[in-house]
């Protein structure tokens, strides 16, 4: 069965749950289109690609266009696929998050974290710095020594230091939903979700409990 959507992050909010107050990212999950299902005896592998997020057919490639034309289905701008044992839809269909998800369910989302650019040693790894006293002057927050003496005679690769930060592919594991608002196709996690308000999203039952 398929369990997973793709959604839009809208922001964080809070709800109350007797008398607590519980921190609620709300993501706009689906309507989602099923635009391919993928099967063992003529893929290797079972699984559901669903599109998300209409456009304007000149943002799209022809060949884009084409896959999308086979069932009639809107110029989509993001396409996903997710693995399913037994993919019970049809291509074609439309799927939306009541169909999909239930309060309660716990499931990992998917994002791009926010990119930061070239970042320092301190803030990229959380470094504690040098001492700002006994005459330190340009050390305060630099990374310290990260090299050995004469053997080897360099620097290890995967050494932690300054370089880009952010921008990578995310992973929230466990978070449970508190929210499904039907209407207006809104899904509500106990938590943070990676990435930036409007950043896409995918939604997936969860592999760890």
């Amino acid at each position: 069965m398929l369990k997973g959507l793709i959604g839009k992050k809208i922001g964080m909010t809070q709800i109350f749950v007797e008398g607590r107050a519980l921190p609620v990212t709300l993501i706009e999950a689906g309507p989602c289109y099923v635009t391919q299902v993928r099967l063992p005896g003529k893929d290797g592998y079972s699984a559901v690609q669903l599109g998300f997020g209409e456009v304007r057919p000149k943002l799209l490639t022809g060949g884009q266009l084409g896959h999308l034309k086979r069932n009639t289905l809107p110029p989509l701008r993001f396409l996903r696929e997710f693995r399913v044992k037994d993919p019970e839809v049809t291509e074609g269909n439309q799927v939306d998050v009541a169909q999909v998800f239930s309060e309660g369910e716990f499931v990992d989302i998917i994002g791009t974290s926010k990119g930061r650019g070239f970042q320092g040693g301190v803030r990229r790894y959380h470094f504690r710095g040098a001492h700002k006293t006994h005459g330190t002057s340009d050390r305060e927050r630099a990374p310290g020594s990260r090299g050995s003496t004469t053997t080897p005679g360099r620097v290890y690769k995967g050494a932690r230091g300054p370089g880009h930060m952010g921008n990578r592919r995310i992973t929230a594991q466990n978070l449970k939903i508190v929210l499904i608002d039907k209407e207006r196709n809104l899904i509500g996690v106990n938590g943070a979700v990676p990435g930036p308000k409007g950043s896409v999203v995918e939604i997936k039952e969860t592999r760890k409990q």
